[in-house]
């Protein structure tokens, strides 16, 4: 097999992700699947309390597995995870901590210290490492601790309870290399840290996912065996009706245990086993010495080579497994150290290639571990929801019933490999972040990019009123329209890196987005008035009120961000049409529809309005939510945020030829703004000079631009040390204040974690630098640029009296962006925030976390640590952005044929 990295990497090619070879076997375990929806049987609806972590070493899980730094094949049958014993915590570890929703002063979040170091796109060479204390884990300390914390307090860390103090904890790093697609080489080094000499029970672990107890009549289970191998050798036989015959070999003759991955319900419900062999009964033979908890017979369906390791301080000891279909070579002494360095040589040279030429050491070190963690975060996600309905008693024509999610989906099958946000906080896809996922994706792995954002436009996902699931907890939520753009940014970044672009692609992804934009249409603009409602829309506290509940106020919000992604999504299948027009001239009534409902939509968003009920504000120079009341009054909600922001992100530069393409398309135009004069302000005169007569689309004319422009480069509002902010830091000290029955709403600049409960206290889109968008605007920015060209200019930042062009703007907010994650000359990686252990110490500081979001002030990362997902963009602003010259932007683009 060629496993060489620097090929063209593939993604799966069918919905289970069993298509390419190459991939059949990856990073696809999750970190947590205990406290899910997909696990959640209870009445109420509490996922967290139903299915908690103390609960995941006993209970067989239904629609998933999880473990520390494992592995998969693609249906995730057969998984190898790590498991670990100091000889002091009270259970076995097997998988990672963290606090429920409930439990945080902040909101649900993991309390371990593991990082994905490196991944090639076929996963041929992968490594994790993970930082195991020597002192009893303090599970009790971390769940007291933070329930007694306000939500104006930190949260508390496990680097601050001093389990890492005096450095005795050992790092625990595996690797895996492939020899084959389906022969995996598995490295696993333990290194003790601390100053004395320490004992580690290192388990590394094979089971089946259990697919055979949930239905009557079941196949039966496929088996674990103890098998003859070599002499001072371990061998675990594992037999699969569909997978196969695999071997997983261990070179040191260790003890082997099995049982069986089965619940203990005399455990967790006080009635008895079928089987004394039971989930948690290598935990219980390791850490509580019942030996009898695990099978003598030596078979089962979880199997664990039993390794106890004396390391000496400051020693480490290195452990090989291989795990191959029974039959092949299965040495573990010769070749094996060879296939390792030749799989860790091609992902240096697939790094190096992806690099930009320029970066420095430390900037490809970030880069190489941003795409790590996008890889590692691959996720196989099972879900059957008619199964998974019909076992809370209903069907498709039963009424709703309260605390029983997503019964509007009966028809949703989910059995494949998807991008997720996080593995542990979000271990479940979300429609937008897969998007922005797939743009990140784009720049290591087209194919798999491509395949993402084409997923959850199958029937198999997309309703058929055309709606787009959102994420587990509500599937019937609305997440921005995100998708058009991103498969058309995908579009250009293969062609563009490729040489060849995929027509084929795009028509699909077209035709399948002509629905969803139609339920768009028809489900969220209720007055027809092309002002769109989408409730919260993933931006969650932003706004004054809950916007995904009723308003305390009655009546309706006219949201500028709703209004300005369906802008967005209408320009995006604009460009997506033009684009088609190049192969296919079918295509160009298709623009003509696009560009008119542009208009209407823009339209509405420029109007000011007599009563103050425009969503432009002409004194402020800024885009707000309207607030209509039950007796027809209309209030502008006066917060500047992120929401004002989005219009610049929506326009469309059309050049002469492409307008030579489409003979009517200036006609139509005319006609158009004759019979609508007060809509054709959106549409631009052709600018003189390098642009080339180039014409215009946007939301915001050259007047209002600048007056945006004016906010956004502003340092005292939005634009901060390392990005973008989500709301202004002028409500610093001028909070908006909205009183209702007596009672305040309130919003004020918070940079760092949320201060209220809406939608579970862990986000916060009222100060803090989010990746997706700022890319957004960078992108949006630099379309800009490529209508208005080097002629235009602006303060960046507002009143410093340099003045950039559009393109140099953008490349300025990408630099703050990507200083985010460098080291300084004070030696810190902004990040890391006051935590000095990152700062200085050689073993911590050169791990990068991609967080959820940042610090509005000072950089710091907040929310989920290993949000790699859209964070991930860091690889977008580095490899694709960080590439580009103004002349891509203003050059006539080559005309095409179709293939």
């Amino acid at each position: 097999m060629n496993t060489q990295t620097n090929e063209e990497p593939s993604g799966p090619s069918g919905p289970a992700g069993d298509g390419d070879r190459r991939q059949l076997w990856g990073p696809y375990l999750s970190e947590r699947q205990w406290g899910t929806v997909r696990e959640d049987y209870s009445a109420g609806g509490d996922a967290w309390s139903y299915f908690p972590h103390e609960h995941a070493r006993s209970r067989a899980y239904r629609w998933g597995e999880d473990g520390l730094g494992g592995i998969c094949d693609a249906k995730q049958r057969l998984c190898f995870a790590l498991a670990l014993w100091n000889g002091r915590d009270p259970i076995l570890k097997e998988r990672a901590f963290g606090l429920t929703n409930g439990e945080g002063n902040h909101g649900e979040d993991v309390k371990e210290y593991y990082f994905y170091l490196d991944s090639t796109p076929t996963h041929s060479y992968m490594r994790y490492l993970y930082k195991y204390p020597q002192a009893e884990f303090p599970y009790r300390d971390l769940v007291a601790t933070n329930q007694a914390r306000s939500r104006q307090e930190f949260e508390y860390e496990l680097l601050d309870t001093g389990v890492f103090d005096e450095d005795r904890y050992f790092d625990v790093t595996v690797e895996y290399a492939k020899a084959d697609h389906d022969d995996i080489l598995i490295r696993i080094t333990v290194a003790n840290r601390g100053p004395d000499e320490a004992t580690a029970h290192v388990l590394p672990t094979l089971w089946f996912r259990n697919t055979w107890s949930w239905y009557a009549g079941a196949v039966a289970a496929p088996r674990l065996a103890a098998a003859a191998g070599p002499r001072r050798t371990a061998t675990v036989r594992a037999v699969h009706p569909e997978l196969g015959s695999y071997d997983l070999r261990c070179a040191e003759a260790v003890p082997l245990l099995f049982t069986e991955n089965e619940s203990n319900n005399e455990r967790l419900f006080g009635t008895p086993n079928a089987s004394p062999y039971v989930k948690d009964g290598i935990g219980r033979a390791v850490v509580e010495g019942e030996k009898e908890a695990v099978n003598p017979a030596a078979e089962g369906t979880k199997a664990a080579a039993h390794y106890t390791l004396t390391v000496p301080a400051g020693g480490e000891e290195i452990l090989r497994l291989r795990l191959a279909p029974t039959g092949s070579s299965l040495s573990l002494t010769g070749g094996f150290d060879t296939v390792f360095r030749e799989r860790i040589t091609e992902a240096d040279t697939f790094h190096r290639e992806l690099a930009p030429p320029d970066a420095s050491e430390d900037e490809a070190r970030v880069l190489r571990q941003a795409v790590a963690g996008m890889l590692w975060t691959k996720q196989y996600y099972g879900f059957d929801l008619e199964t998974w309905l019909s076992e809370h008693g209903l069907d498709p024509w039963s009424l709703p019933r309260p605390g029983i999610r997503n019964r509007e989906w009966f028809h949703m099958v989910s059995d494949d490999i998807i991008s997720m946000p996080d593995k542990w906080e979000y271990p479940w896809f979300a429609a937008w972040d897969l998007a922005f996922h797939a743009v990140a994706l784009s720049a290591v792995d087209t194919r798999f990019a491509k395949q993402q954002l084409e997923l959850l436009l199958q029937d198999a996902y997309l309703h058929p009123n055309g709606q787009v699931p959102a994420y587990e907890w509500n599937f019937g939520d609305v997440n921005p329209p995100v998708h058009a753009w991103a498969a058309y940014f995908v579009h250009l970044v293969e062609e563009r890196t490729t040489g060849h672009a995929d027509p084929a692609f795009l028509e699909r992804t077209f035709h399948k987005l002509l629905t969803n934009f139609t339920w768009w249409v028809n489900r969220k603009d209720p007055e027809g008035r092309n002002l769109f409602q989408g409730g919260f829309l993933g931006l969650d506290n932003i706004g004054v009120f809950d916007r995904s509940a009723p308003l305390p106020t009655g009546g309706r919000l006219e949201q500028a961000d709703g209004t300005a992604w369906m802008a967005l999504y209408c320009q995006s299948m604009l460009q997506i049409a033009l684009e088609l027009v190049e192969y296919n001239p079918s295509y160009q009534e298709l623009v003509l529809k696009f560009v008119e409902h542009y208009l209407w939509i823009a339209g509405s968003m420029d109007r000011v309005g007599d009563l103050g009920d425009g969503l432009w504000d002409e004194e402020d120079g800024f885009y707000y939510d309207v607030l209509r009341l039950p007796d027809g009054q209309a209030v502008r909600l006066k917060v500047r945020s992120m929401v004002g922001l989005l219009p610049l992100c929506a326009s469309t530069v059309f050049r002469p030829r492409q307008l030579e393409r489409i003979p009517g398309l200036r006609e139509r135009l005319r006609r158009f703004a004759d019979r609508h004069p007060s809509l054709s302000v959106t549409l631009a005169s052709a600018q003189a000079g390098e642009t080339g007569g180039a014409r215009l689309l946007s939301v915001v004319d050259e007047k209002k631009l600048l007056r945006v422009l004016g906010h956004l480069l502003s340092e005292d509002e939005f634009l901060g040390p390392y990005g973008i902010r989500s709301l202004s830091r002028h409500h610093a000290e001028h909070p908006y204040t909205f009183w209702v029955h007596g009672e305040e709403y309130r919003v004020s600049y918070l940079p760092a974690e949320s201060d209220t409960g809406m939608f579970g206290g862990n986000s916060n889109w009222r100060g803090p630098v989010w990746f997706p968008m700022n890319v957004l605007v960078i992108r949006g920015l630099l379309n800009l640029y490529g209508f208005y060209g080097d002629g235009f200019t602006v303060e960046c930042p507002t009143g410093s009296g340099v003045r950039m062009t559009l393109f140099e703007a953008a490349e300025e907010i990408s630099r703050r962006l990507t200083r985010i994650f460098l080291r300084g000359e004070d030696g810190r990686r902004p990040f890391y925030g006051g935590q000095e252990k990152f700062r200085d110490d050689p073993h911590w500081r050169d791990l990068i976390l991609f967080h959820e979001y940042f610090h509005g002030d000072n950089g710091a990362g907040i929310g989920a640590a290993h949000q790699t997902g859209w964070t991930g963009l860091l690889v977008t602003l580095m490899k694709i952005f960080g590439t580009l010259t103004p002349g891509d932007f203003l050059a006539e683009p080559a005309r095409k044929e179709r293939p």
